[in-house]
């Protein structure tokens, strides 16, 4: 039997203002392969900024993974392993019958993460982890850059 490689993802977002420039940033990291992705937007907010971040990632893997998706976002953390199921159940409504902000990227996270075994691991936010400080700081290059997406490192 194969045991497939874990692939760790560090992701997060950031907004100057909330809403306002916004950038994400993520990295990918199976054995000693990396790879860096950042990018931005005009006029976001910062959850949009953070799910954004991991749907990038999630889209850079080219094959079904197992997945490890460190992030400091609550909102994407309980969103996804906790929250989306009661959405779905509800025609994407919350539980005050109002839809679901940023729907549309939960659609996509939602597809992308389908294909995938993925770990959902919230980590404190500034608090020293590397990966996650990396990530923040990939995701600042992305509001000051504002540029849809930028990548460097090997393949993942």
């Amino acid at each position: 039997m194969t045991v497939k490689a874990v692939v760790e993802i560090f992701a997060d977002g950031a907004c100057k203002g909330n809403p306002g420039a916004g950038g994400w940033g993520a990295i990918l990291r199976s054995g000693t392969h990396s790879k860096e992705l950042y990018g931005g937007e005009p006029h976001t907010t910062n959850n949009r900024m953070e799910l954004t971040a991991v749907i990038r990632a999630l889209e850079a893997l080219r094959r079904p993974s197992r997945v490890r998706v460190h992030t400091d976002s609550q909102y994407v953390q309980k969103g996804i392993s906790v929250w989306i199921h009661d959405w779905k159940k509800r025609g994407w409504r919350t539980a005050e019958k109002k839809p679901v902000k940023n729907a549309d990227l939960w659609f996509r996270l939602d597809e992308l993460a389908a294909r995938h075994d993925i770990e959902w691991i919230w980590v404190k936010g500034h608090a020293g982890h590397a990966g996650n400080e990396r990530a923040d700081a990939l995701a600042n290059l992305g509001v000051a850059s504002g540029a849809p997406e930028k990548t460097s490192g090997m393949p993942a």
